[in-house]
């Protein structure tokens, strides 16, 4: 399977994504389910531009530490700047399956939709697991890409929009597995809620709205789709969203367990 690849225009197109209400309201279930608290120590696997880090600083406040991991320097680099003036942050550009932390270290550790891209998922969720202090919260949060509904005249066209947009992923329906993934890491109290966003208007500010152009961009330039079908088909969503008639919905899934004692 592909991956995204990071140009600075794709990182500006994701950064917008992160930043959307949508993703903002799952940043307030994420922070909520993690259960941080003042004085621990976090680690958010997957960073990316380090919405999750900046937030979760303000949580364990001058006493606790975040650190964020991700493979791409471009994504560090972004989140590097948004937690500048803060002292008890670090960043290190690594795989998620090779995490270069001491063990038993965190309180918590976060995966936020980053699993579903990494190959071998029990060696992250290893990672993690090692990572964590006895009795150690994780949280990994995933999207099931088969949920996807999309409104579109042309069904044909949309199929085959989904399905290249599926090769940047190397498990569409990962949470699916995630539950035994867990307890063979070691993990128990295995906790599973299932978030639908779903929207009907075609705004910049909606999960759903700020796809349609990330997913035009990458079917054209990594999905193996001419630019003139994929023109085509954010042209119709566009014309959809004009008439009042877009409707979008997929299924995210959080999952939340213990590190045994």
């Amino acid at each position: 399977m592909g991956q995204l690849e990071f140009d600075q225009r794709l990182v500006e197109r994701l950064e917008q994504l992160y930043a959307t209400r949508d993703v903002l309201h799952r940043r307030e279930l994420v922070r909520a389910a993690l259960g941080a608290q003042t004085g621990d120590r976090v680690l958010d696997v997957g960073c990316g531009p380090g919405f999750y880090v900046t937030e979760l600083l303000e949580v364990v406040g001058p006493d606790g530490f975040v650190v964020g991991v991700d493979l791409s320097a471009d994504m560090l680099a972004v989140a590097a700047k948004r937690a500048e003036g803060h002292a008890n942050v670090a960043f290190h550009e690594g795989d998620a399956t090779a995490l270069s932390v001491p063990d038993a270290s965190f309180d918590r550790a976060l995966a936020v939709q980053v699993l579903e891209y990494i190959p071998d998922v029990p060696a992250a969720l290893a990672g993690m697991h090692r990572a964590l202090r006895p009795g150690g919260r994780v949280l990994v949060w995933d999207v099931d890409w088969a949920t996807v509904s999309w409104q579109a005249s042309d069904g044909e066209l949309m199929q085959r929009v989904l399905a290249a947009w599926d090769k940047h992923l190397t498990h569409p329906s990962l949470p699916r597995k995630l539950a035994p993934q867990l307890r063979d890491a070691g993990f128990d109290q295995i906790q599973m809620d299932a978030y639908p966003f779903a929207t009907i208007e075609l705004i910049p500010d909606a999960y759903g709205g700020s796809l349609v152009p990330l997913l035009e961009q990458y079917v054209a330039e990594q999905g193996g789709m001419s630019q003139q079908d994929a023109t085509a088909w954010a042209n119709e969503q566009r014309k959809l969203g004009e008439r009042g008639e877009f409707f979008f919905t997929v299924t995210q899934f959080c999952l939340t367990a213990s590190r045994r004692s």
